[in-house]
């Protein structure tokens, strides 16, 4: 469970962190804006690729619940995140995969990213 809940906070806070990377905050006049965006989001320092099907059934059933919740929108938010984020893209890529088969993502505060897929039924 306590999986489920950091892959859920981690996919807001990868959206989040994509959001906030595309708004253009006016100026504050007591910070520089470049430094509260680096101290929110931890950098990625380590990718990790797991298809659902590789996961115990317990938290592949959680993590299908969290899936079906989440918008099409959101859905889509998270997969323009990684195109537009090389490392994040070369990672899947390097797998044969790419961000439409991503379904799920989670950062952790010490910078591990995971990724999880769900390879189209033939």
């Amino acid at each position: 469970m306590r999986k489920i809940m950091i892959l859920a906070a981690g996919a807001g806070l990868l959206l989040a962190t994509a959001a906030s990377a595309q708004q253009q905050p006016g100026p504050q006049p007591e910070q520089p804006s470049a430094q509260p965006e680096a101290q929110q989001a931890p950098a990625i320092k380590s990718i990790s690729v797991v298809d659902l099907e590789q996961l115990p059934e317990a938290t592949k059933a959680q993590v299908n619940e969290i899936v079906a919740k989440r918008s099409d929108a959101d859905l889509q938010k998270l997969r323009g995140s990684i195109d537009s984020t090389p490392q994040v893209k070369s990672a899947l890529e390097a797998q044969g995969l790419t961000s439409a088969q991503v379904i799920a993502a989670s950062l952790t505060q010490d910078g591990t990213l995971t990724l999880i897929t769900k390879k189209k039924a033939s």
